[in-house]
């Protein structure tokens, strides 16, 4: 069957891919362990499940607005002003289906063919597809784990072009874990202002930040530049809601309406039930967020323990989210080169699942999710262990 080149010219999701991976061995009987899924263990807390049940029960189950309900607008406004002291107008902020949803609408409504959007290396691994899906152009600015996998000013003035049009930013990070600080990412959004580029600000992790760090976001900077910034959120990460597919965006009114139009035009709204459950996690308590950190934070520097056991391995240490990204290099050799080998040959021999750092833009490293309980992790990483110090011997 002859397809688009478009669809021909698009990679996979690695992490989807590995996933999938992982659970067909596990289907022919192969007792996988999966290192590579970005979702929390955790169950949805009961009092956002409550919420669906009672919408399902109501009968809410017909088409809502293209942008969300009402209510659940005016709970998405608010949470920036329960976080940030930023009080968005309901038309300054939409819900998609998902944060990834978000960001696909952005890129559409902002680039025209041949723009550029500078993206810091290791990035998440849909942010290059979606700009070329938007007939844009990926400007890769890396930055290594020595300098905590942050990037500087001086980097992204030599990448910028006369056709850059934006930057992304996602901090906490995804796949790396390190985090910008509030100073340090009002620092890259007045640089990205002084030469006229728009910034887009992932912050999908943001309530997923470890003490002593401290949560940061663009909120304020939009407040003050709205036609020069977009914030990207959701609940997937921080009220285990991955499956309801819940994200939201907060821009300039303009920006918002662009992208109900765009959206009107493809899914329209998302799951009414799941609306009703995001109203009840945005306007409710956050205690079960603090409680899943709690747990996040001891299996964090569990892995760290055991990974910076590994010989000629390096890591820093993250701030936030639930991964680390371990610099492997130093063991690639003849029977293993790079990233994507070492992923096959763990998999294959110890039947642990994790994601090559090719697949973010960085193959000296490899993803670890530390997003479940610590006796299960304990083993994954010793096994993960054993082939690391046998291709060291």
């Amino acid at each position: 069957m002859k397809l688009s080149q478009r669809i021909l010219s698009l990679q996979p999701s690695a992490t989807m891919a590995i996933n999938a991976k992982a659970q067909e061995m596990r289907a022919q009987g192969r007792k996988v362990i999966s290192l590579a899924v970005g979702e929390p263990d955790f169950v949805t807390p009961d009092h956002i499940i409550e919420a669906a049940k009672q919408a399902l029960d109501e009968g809410f189950v017909k088409y809502t607005p293209v942008p969300g309900i009402p209510e659940l607008r005016d709970a998405v406004a608010g949470y920036f002003n329960r976080f940030y002291q930023v009080k968005p107008e309901r038309e300054e902020v939409m819900v998609s289906n998902g944060g990834k949803h978000c960001l696909y609408n952005l890129f559409q409504c902002l680039l025209d063919p041949g723009d550029e959007v500078l993206i810091l290396a290791p990035y998440w691994v849909s942010y290059p597809a979606m700009v070329q899906l938007a007939q844009g152009m990926p400007v890769f600015v890396p930055a290594a784990a020595e300098d905590n996998f942050l990037v500087s000013v001086d980097k992204l003035d030599r990448a910028v072009t006369d056709r850059t049009r934006a930057i992304i930013i996602n901090t906490p990070s995804n796949p790396t874990g390190c985090h910008y600080t509030q100073e340090q990412l009002n620092e890259l959004a007045d640089w990205a202002r002084s030469k006229d580029i728009f910034i887009i600000s992932d912050e999908i992790y943001d309530q997923l930040v470890y003490e002593p760090a401290k949560p940061a976001s663009l909120a304020g900077f939009w407040a003050e530049n709205k036609d020069r910034a977009a914030i990207v959120n959701g609940l997937s990460k921080s009220m285990a809601m991955t499956g309801w597919r819940v994200g939201f965006c907060l821009a300039h009114r303009d920006l918002i309406k662009a992208m109900i139009k765009f959206q009107g035009q493809s899914t329209s709204n998302i799951c009414s039930i799941a609306q009703k459950g995001a109203v009840a996690a945005l306007t409710g308590s956050f205690e079960p967020v603090e409680v899943m950190k709690q747990s996040f934070v001891k299996r964090r520097d569990l892995a760290l323990e055991i990974v910076r056991s590994w010989p000629g391995v390096v890591c820093p240490k993250p701030d936030g989210a639930f991964y680390i990204f371990p610099d492997v290099s130093a063991i690639y050799n003849d029977e293993v080169k790079n990233s994507v080998e070492l992923c096959q040959k763990i998999l294959e021999e110890v039947e642990v699942a994790l994601v090559p750092g090719a697949a973010f833009g960085d193959d000296r490293c490899i993803r670890i999710s530390y997003a479940l309980d610590e006796e299960t992790l304990t083993d994954a990483l010793n096994r993960v262990g054993e082939v690391i110090k046998s291709l060291r011997s």
